[in-house]
């Protein structure tokens, strides 16, 4: 969840109705609060619990032209705000960047907040980071990033061969070894917080994220702290 003291949004509804109510009650928030629902693609890990908090919040679901029929909904349709990938918009203080990434859903995007003088990046799900994501990323005091699998892990994994080669392709997830490639290169010094998240409980260990993670921002002598999120609970609240 984005939030300032007058606008309350939520990325994505993966997580059960329930596990959504206990996961902010958590944090000192409930859904009826929220002012709206921002889904990046219609893959069901993002979008699972999104018919129930939209039928009993009835808060509106922010997506792309093409996102929006992709999705089938319980019951009546809730109220739908679409918008073109790519576009810049604006929900109470906080300004919204989408922009496209790279991956097998109908039209995925990620997203940059500014609230202030504070920019937010958020983008998982994705298969490789082309130019146009680095540059949306840039000067974000706040980023969360995918760190999905570990190559070796994915290899000798459970997943059938074809799973393995869509996740490994460029429109899948990203291995440990490209976020720290990103890191190494590109990770904006201005960053003060990354949160490594998206973890493949099957493909991935969250030592491994950290290793390969801090060991790129010890080379590069950043101060940059390293969160790894995980799916299982809740993160920390990060205020700016």
């Amino acid at each position: 969840m984005i939030a300032t003291d007058t606008t309350r949004i939520l990325v994505d509804a993966g997580l059960s109705y329930r596990e959504l109510l206990k996961r902010l009650a958590a944090v000192g928030e409930h859904p009826i609060h929220l002012d709206a629902v921002l889904v990046t693609h219609e893959h069901s890990d993002h979008i699972g619990g999104l018919s129930q908090l939209a039928k009993r919040t009835g808060i509106p679901i922010y997506l792309s032209h093409l996102t929006s029929p992709a999705i089938q909904w319980e019951d009546q349709e809730p109220k739908l705000e679409t918008f073109q990938a790519g576009a810049s918009f604006e929900l109470g203080d906080i300004k919204i960047q989408s922009f496209t990434i790279p991956h097998d859903a109908v039209d995925p995007v990620g997203f940059c907040f500014e609230a202030g003088s504070v920019r937010i990046g958020l983008v998982t799900d994705l298969g490789y980071i082309p130019e146009s994501i680095k540059y949306h990323l840039l000067q974000t005091e706040l980023l969360m990033l995918e760190s999905n699998h570990d190559i070796e892990m994915l290899k000798v994994g459970p997943y059938p061969w074809s799973v393995k080669q869509r996740v490994m392709s460029r429109n899948g997830h990203l291995s440990n070894d490209v976020v720290g490639d990103f890191l190494l290169e590109d990770l904006n010094g201005l960053t003060r917080t990354l949160i490594l998240g998206h973890l493949s409980e099957h493909n991935n260990h969250p030592e491994i994220v950290r290793l390969v993670g801090q060991q790129a921002l010890d080379r590069r002598g950043l101060p940059t702290r390293l969160v790894i999120a995980s799916q299982q609970q809740s993160t920390e609240v990060f205020q700016f």
